[in-house]
Protein backbone atom coordinates (compact mmCIF):
# COMPACT_ATOMS: atom_id res chain seq x y z
CA UNK A 1 0.00 0.00 0.00
CA UNK A 2 2.97 2.52 0.69
CA UNK A 3 4.46 1.65 -2.60
CA UNK A 4 1.39 2.57 -4.23
CA UNK A 5 0.67 5.44 -2.53
CA UNK A 6 4.26 6.86 -3.38
CA UNK A 7 3.73 6.29 -6.91
CA UNK A 8 0.08 8.25 -6.89
CA UNK A 9 1.51 11.13 -6.24
CA UNK A 10 3.33 12.04 -9.07
CA UNK A 11 0.79 11.63 -10.70
CA UNK A 12 -1.60 13.60 -8.61
CA UNK A 13 0.50 16.86 -9.04
CA UNK A 14 1.09 15.93 -12.56
CA UNK A 15 -3.00 15.79 -12.49
CA UNK A 16 -3.40 19.58 -10.68
CA UNK A 17 -0.57 20.30 -12.81
CA UNK A 18 -2.89 19.89 -16.06
CA UNK A 19 -5.47 21.74 -14.52
CA UNK A 20 -3.64 24.71 -13.22
CA UNK A 21 -2.37 25.19 -16.85
CA UNK A 22 -6.18 24.45 -18.34
CA UNK A 23 -7.31 26.96 -16.36
CA UNK A 24 -4.88 29.96 -17.20
CA UNK A 25 -5.06 28.68 -21.40
CA UNK A 26 -9.42 29.58 -20.55
CA UNK A 27 -7.94 32.73 -18.57
CA UNK A 28 -6.60 33.98 -21.64
CA UNK A 29 -8.35 32.83 -24.21
CA UNK A 30 -10.86 34.92 -22.11
CA UNK A 31 -8.80 38.17 -21.70
CA UNK A 32 -7.89 37.80 -25.75
CA UNK A 33 -11.58 37.51 -26.38
CA UNK A 34 -12.36 40.69 -24.72
CA UNK A 35 -9.64 42.32 -25.74
CA UNK A 36 -10.35 41.53 -29.13
CA UNK A 37 -13.91 43.09 -29.11
CA UNK A 38 -13.03 46.38 -26.89
CA UNK A 39 -10.41 46.80 -29.48
CA UNK A 40 -12.58 46.40 -32.55
CA UNK A 41 -15.30 48.63 -30.91
CA UNK A 42 -12.73 51.36 -30.65
CA UNK A 43 -11.69 50.92 -34.19
CA UNK A 44 -16.09 50.80 -35.15
CA UNK A 45 -16.10 53.74 -32.96
CA UNK A 46 -13.66 55.77 -34.93
CA UNK A 47 -15.28 54.44 -38.31
CA UNK A 48 -18.73 55.92 -37.09
CA UNK A 49 -17.99 59.15 -36.29
CA UNK A 50 -15.78 59.32 -39.87
CA UNK A 51 -19.28 58.17 -41.33
CA UNK A 52 -21.51 60.59 -39.09
CA UNK A 53 -19.08 63.72 -39.89
CA UNK A 54 -19.27 62.67 -43.43
CA UNK A 55 -23.17 61.98 -43.67
CA UNK A 56 -24.12 65.31 -41.16
CA UNK A 57 -21.98 67.57 -43.97
CA UNK A 58 -23.48 66.50 -47.04
CA UNK A 59 -27.04 66.75 -45.58
CA UNK A 60 -26.62 69.89 -44.20
CA UNK A 61 -24.50 71.18 -47.32
CA UNK A 62 -27.73 69.37 -49.65
CA UNK A 63 -29.24 72.34 -50.15
CA UNK A 64 -26.52 73.77 -51.55
CA UNK A 65 -25.64 71.66 -53.85
CA UNK A 66 -29.38 71.04 -55.18
CA UNK A 67 -29.60 74.66 -55.95
CA UNK A 68 -25.86 74.71 -57.84
CA UNK A 69 -24.84 71.53 -58.72
CA UNK A 70 -21.15 70.68 -59.00
CA UNK A 71 -21.32 73.84 -60.06
CA UNK A 72 -20.62 75.28 -56.60
CA UNK A 73 -17.06 73.65 -56.92
CA UNK A 74 -16.55 76.18 -59.56
CA UNK A 75 -18.37 79.92 -59.14
CA UNK A 76 -16.42 82.50 -57.66
CA UNK A 77 -19.63 84.58 -56.42
CA UNK A 78 -19.89 84.63 -52.63
CA UNK A 79 -22.92 87.01 -52.26
CA UNK A 80 -24.74 86.51 -48.84
CA UNK A 81 -27.52 89.20 -49.95
CA UNK A 82 -28.41 87.80 -53.09
CA UNK A 83 -27.26 84.08 -51.91
CA UNK A 84 -25.66 83.20 -54.89
CA UNK A 85 -22.32 81.06 -53.32
CA UNK A 86 -19.24 79.28 -55.09
CA UNK A 87 -16.63 77.47 -53.71
CA UNK A 88 -14.24 78.23 -56.13
CA UNK A 89 -12.38 81.76 -54.21
CA UNK A 90 -11.92 79.52 -51.03
CA UNK A 91 -10.55 76.39 -52.90
CA UNK A 92 -7.98 77.83 -54.53
CA UNK A 93 -6.55 79.80 -52.08
CA UNK A 94 -6.49 76.82 -49.11
CA UNK A 95 -4.57 74.98 -52.27
CA UNK A 96 -2.44 77.30 -53.01
CA UNK A 97 -1.28 78.35 -49.66
CA UNK A 98 -0.99 75.16 -48.41
CA UNK A 99 1.18 74.06 -51.71
CA UNK A 100 3.10 76.95 -50.31
CA UNK A 101 3.78 75.72 -47.02
CA UNK A 102 4.71 72.40 -47.96
CA UNK A 103 7.15 74.26 -51.36
CA UNK A 104 8.73 75.97 -48.17
CA UNK A 105 8.65 73.40 -45.18
CA UNK A 106 9.42 69.72 -46.64
CA UNK A 107 12.98 70.91 -47.99
CA UNK A 108 13.71 72.35 -44.41
CA UNK A 109 11.95 69.68 -42.35
CA UNK A 110 14.23 67.18 -44.42
CA UNK A 111 17.22 69.23 -43.92
CA UNK A 112 16.73 69.68 -39.90
CA UNK A 113 15.81 66.16 -39.38
CA UNK A 114 18.85 64.87 -41.27
CA UNK A 115 21.42 67.30 -38.84
CA UNK A 116 19.73 66.05 -35.89
CA UNK A 117 19.87 62.65 -36.56
CA UNK A 118 23.35 62.13 -39.08
CA UNK A 119 25.60 65.08 -38.23
CA UNK A 120 24.36 66.71 -35.26
CA UNK A 121 26.86 66.59 -32.38
CA UNK A 122 25.33 64.24 -29.66
CA UNK A 123 25.40 66.95 -27.09
CA UNK A 124 23.28 69.35 -29.00
CA UNK A 125 21.12 66.30 -30.56
CA UNK A 126 18.29 66.27 -27.41
CA UNK A 127 18.35 70.42 -27.27
CA UNK A 128 17.15 70.77 -30.76
CA UNK A 129 14.93 68.04 -31.03
CA UNK A 130 13.49 69.74 -27.77
CA UNK A 131 13.28 72.77 -29.87
CA UNK A 132 11.31 71.20 -32.53
CA UNK A 133 8.74 69.28 -30.44
CA UNK A 134 8.21 72.67 -28.63
CA UNK A 135 7.69 74.61 -32.01
CA UNK A 136 5.00 72.06 -32.64
CA UNK A 137 3.05 72.59 -29.47
CA UNK A 138 2.76 75.98 -30.08
CA UNK A 139 -0.97 77.05 -30.37
CA UNK A 140 -1.97 78.37 -34.13
CA UNK A 141 -3.28 80.90 -32.68
CA UNK A 142 0.23 82.49 -31.38
CA UNK A 143 1.38 82.00 -34.79
CA UNK A 144 -1.33 84.05 -36.27
CA UNK A 145 -0.50 86.80 -33.96
CA UNK A 146 3.07 86.43 -34.79
CA UNK A 147 2.07 86.77 -38.71
CA UNK A 148 0.09 89.52 -38.17
CA UNK A 149 1.62 92.06 -36.18
CA UNK A 150 6.04 90.58 -36.49
CA UNK A 151 5.78 88.92 -39.74
CA UNK A 152 3.57 91.01 -41.90
CA UNK A 153 4.91 94.74 -41.09
CA UNK A 154 8.72 93.03 -42.03
CA UNK A 155 7.68 91.00 -45.28
CA UNK A 156 5.69 94.27 -46.56
CA UNK A 157 8.97 96.42 -45.81
CA UNK A 158 11.44 93.64 -46.90
CA UNK A 159 10.48 90.58 -48.70
CA UNK A 160 7.33 91.79 -50.78
CA UNK A 161 9.84 94.48 -52.51
CA UNK A 162 13.02 92.09 -52.63
CA UNK A 163 10.24 89.47 -54.47
CA UNK A 164 9.12 92.03 -56.52
CA UNK A 165 12.40 93.44 -57.89
CA UNK A 166 13.37 89.73 -58.82
CA UNK A 167 10.81 87.32 -59.37
CA UNK A 168 8.30 89.90 -60.60
CA UNK A 169 10.46 91.05 -63.83
CA UNK A 170 10.72 87.18 -64.62
CA UNK A 171 8.54 86.18 -67.67
CA UNK A 172 5.35 83.78 -66.95
CA UNK A 173 5.93 84.04 -63.58
CA UNK A 174 6.30 87.88 -62.85
CA UNK A 175 2.23 88.24 -62.57
CA UNK A 176 2.19 86.36 -59.18
CA UNK A 177 4.92 88.30 -57.59
CA UNK A 178 2.53 92.39 -58.57
CA UNK A 179 0.46 94.27 -56.68
CA UNK A 180 0.11 96.21 -53.76
CA UNK A 181 2.71 95.43 -51.11
CA UNK A 182 0.65 95.41 -47.61
CA UNK A 183 2.13 92.07 -46.05
CA UNK A 184 -0.96 90.36 -45.99
CA UNK A 185 -2.02 88.03 -48.74
CA UNK A 186 -2.02 84.41 -50.39
CA UNK A 187 1.54 84.25 -49.77
CA UNK A 188 1.64 85.57 -46.36
CA UNK A 189 -0.39 82.81 -45.44
CA UNK A 190 1.62 80.29 -47.12
CA UNK A 191 4.55 81.26 -45.00
CA UNK A 192 3.33 81.25 -41.94
CA UNK A 193 1.58 78.11 -42.56
CA UNK A 194 5.30 76.96 -43.86
CA UNK A 195 6.35 77.76 -39.89
CA UNK A 196 3.73 75.89 -38.18
CA UNK A 197 3.91 72.92 -40.42
CA UNK A 198 7.96 72.41 -40.38
CA UNK A 199 8.04 71.19 -36.77
CA UNK A 200 5.44 68.53 -37.24
CA UNK A 201 7.28 67.36 -40.59
CA UNK A 202 10.46 67.74 -39.08
CA UNK A 203 9.48 66.00 -35.41
CA UNK A 204 8.12 62.95 -37.89
CA UNK A 205 11.04 62.74 -40.08
CA UNK A 206 13.75 62.71 -37.51
CA UNK A 207 11.63 60.22 -35.28
CA UNK A 208 11.67 57.40 -38.57
CA UNK A 209 15.00 58.38 -39.62
CA UNK A 210 16.11 57.24 -36.00
CA UNK A 211 14.81 53.76 -36.76
CA UNK A 212 16.66 53.01 -39.16
CA UNK A 213 19.02 49.82 -37.75
CA UNK A 214 22.26 51.24 -36.97
CA UNK A 215 24.42 48.00 -38.79
CA UNK A 216 22.14 49.03 -42.06
CA UNK A 217 24.27 52.70 -41.66
CA UNK A 218 28.07 51.30 -40.79
CA UNK A 219 27.91 48.85 -43.34
CA UNK A 220 27.45 51.58 -45.93
CA UNK A 221 30.18 53.91 -44.60
CA UNK A 222 31.88 50.87 -44.30
CA UNK A 223 32.09 50.37 -48.06
CA UNK A 224 33.18 53.57 -48.49
CA UNK A 225 29.52 55.61 -48.58
CA UNK A 226 29.15 59.33 -48.15
CA UNK A 227 26.65 60.91 -45.78
CA UNK A 228 24.43 61.75 -48.61
CA UNK A 229 24.78 58.51 -50.17
CA UNK A 230 23.91 56.82 -47.16
CA UNK A 231 21.05 58.74 -47.01
CA UNK A 232 19.91 58.01 -50.07
CA UNK A 233 20.42 54.79 -50.61
CA UNK A 234 20.04 53.49 -47.09
CA UNK A 235 17.96 55.57 -45.38
CA UNK A 236 15.55 57.05 -47.53
CA UNK A 237 14.75 53.68 -49.15
CA UNK A 238 13.61 52.22 -45.37
CA UNK A 239 11.64 55.28 -44.15
CA UNK A 240 9.84 55.72 -47.39
CA UNK A 241 6.49 55.31 -45.75
CA UNK A 242 7.27 57.25 -42.83
CA UNK A 243 8.98 59.86 -44.61
CA UNK A 244 5.32 60.08 -46.82
CA UNK A 245 3.26 59.91 -44.06
CA UNK A 246 5.05 63.14 -42.34
CA UNK A 247 4.62 65.18 -45.58
CA UNK A 248 0.85 64.32 -45.57
CA UNK A 249 0.49 65.36 -42.31
CA UNK A 250 1.99 68.37 -42.44
CA UNK A 251 -0.22 68.70 -46.01
CA UNK A 252 -3.45 68.05 -43.54
CA UNK A 253 -2.58 70.57 -40.89
CA UNK A 254 -1.97 73.18 -43.53
CA UNK A 255 -5.53 72.37 -45.15
CA UNK A 256 -7.34 72.45 -42.25
CA UNK A 257 -5.33 75.26 -40.33
CA UNK A 258 -7.62 78.12 -39.90
CA UNK A 259 -6.83 80.98 -36.98
CA UNK A 260 -3.42 81.61 -38.24
CA UNK A 261 -4.51 81.44 -42.19
CA UNK A 262 -7.52 84.03 -40.69
CA UNK A 263 -5.15 86.94 -39.28
CA UNK A 264 -2.69 87.14 -42.24
CA UNK A 265 -4.55 85.74 -45.62
CA UNK A 266 -6.78 88.74 -46.05
CA UNK A 267 -10.13 87.62 -46.07
CA UNK A 268 -11.14 89.12 -49.54
CA UNK A 269 -13.41 86.89 -51.68
CA UNK A 270 -11.87 87.73 -55.07
CA UNK A 271 -9.72 86.07 -57.27
CA UNK A 272 -6.46 87.48 -58.50
CA UNK A 273 -3.11 85.99 -60.36
CA UNK A 274 -0.87 88.12 -57.48
CA UNK A 275 0.15 85.99 -54.37
CA UNK A 276 0.51 89.80 -52.83
CA UNK A 277 -3.20 89.86 -53.40
CA UNK A 278 -5.30 89.05 -50.28
CA UNK A 279 -7.78 85.61 -50.27
CA UNK A 280 -9.51 83.76 -48.37
CA UNK A 281 -9.52 79.50 -47.53
CA UNK A 282 -12.30 77.10 -47.03
CA UNK A 283 -11.37 77.40 -43.12
CA UNK A 284 -11.20 81.05 -42.62
CA UNK A 285 -14.45 81.72 -44.30
CA UNK A 286 -15.72 79.16 -41.73
CA UNK A 287 -14.79 80.97 -39.07
CA UNK A 288 -15.47 84.75 -40.32
CA UNK A 289 -19.13 83.90 -41.16
CA UNK A 290 -20.25 80.50 -39.25
CA UNK A 291 -21.40 82.72 -36.64
CA UNK A 292 -23.71 84.89 -37.99
CA UNK A 293 -24.47 82.72 -40.80
CA UNK A 294 -28.46 81.50 -41.40
CA UNK A 295 -30.70 79.58 -43.84
CA UNK A 296 -28.92 79.12 -47.22
CA UNK A 297 -25.97 80.83 -46.23
CA UNK A 298 -25.64 78.29 -43.35
CA UNK A 299 -25.80 75.69 -46.09
CA UNK A 300 -23.34 77.17 -48.38
CA UNK A 301 -20.81 77.28 -45.27
CA UNK A 302 -21.38 73.42 -45.32
CA UNK A 303 -20.61 72.78 -48.80
CA UNK A 304 -17.07 74.23 -48.15
CA UNK A 305 -17.05 72.39 -44.85
CA UNK A 306 -17.56 69.01 -47.05
CA UNK A 307 -15.08 70.43 -50.08
CA UNK A 308 -12.33 70.61 -47.39
CA UNK A 309 -13.11 67.07 -46.24
CA UNK A 310 -13.29 65.49 -49.98
CA UNK A 311 -10.14 67.49 -50.55
CA UNK A 312 -8.51 65.98 -47.74
CA UNK A 313 -9.68 62.61 -48.59
CA UNK A 314 -8.39 62.82 -52.10
CA UNK A 315 -4.68 63.72 -51.05
CA UNK A 316 -4.58 60.82 -48.55
CA UNK A 317 -5.53 58.53 -51.05
CA UNK A 318 -3.21 59.63 -53.39
CA UNK A 319 -0.52 59.43 -51.29
CA UNK A 320 -1.58 55.80 -50.39
CA UNK A 321 -1.09 54.77 -53.73
CA UNK A 322 1.75 56.34 -54.37
CA UNK A 323 3.50 54.46 -51.73
CA UNK A 324 1.66 51.04 -52.80
CA UNK A 325 3.05 51.80 -56.45
CA UNK A 326 6.48 52.33 -54.93
CA UNK A 327 6.26 49.42 -53.01
CA UNK A 328 5.27 46.93 -55.92
CA UNK A 329 8.30 48.73 -58.33
CA UNK A 330 10.54 48.00 -55.16
CA UNK A 331 9.18 44.46 -55.11
CA UNK A 332 9.92 43.98 -59.30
Amino acid sequence: MSVGATMSLPEAAGGRDEQRMLSIVKRQQIQDFFFHKITLTFSLLVLVALLGIIVSLFINAWPAFQKFGFEFIWRVEWDIVNEEFGAAIAVVGTLVSAAIALLIAVPLSFGVALFLTETCPVWLRRPLGTAVELLAAVPSIIYGMFGLFIFAPLFAEYGQPALQSTLGQMPLIGGFFGGAMNGIGILAAGLVLAFMVLPFVAAVMRDVFEIVPPILRESAYGLGCTTWEVVRYVVLPYTQKGVVGGVMLGLGRALGETMAVTFVIGNSNKLSASLFSPGTSIASTLANEFGEAADFHMSALFGLGFLLFVITFFVLAIAKIMLIRAEKAKGN
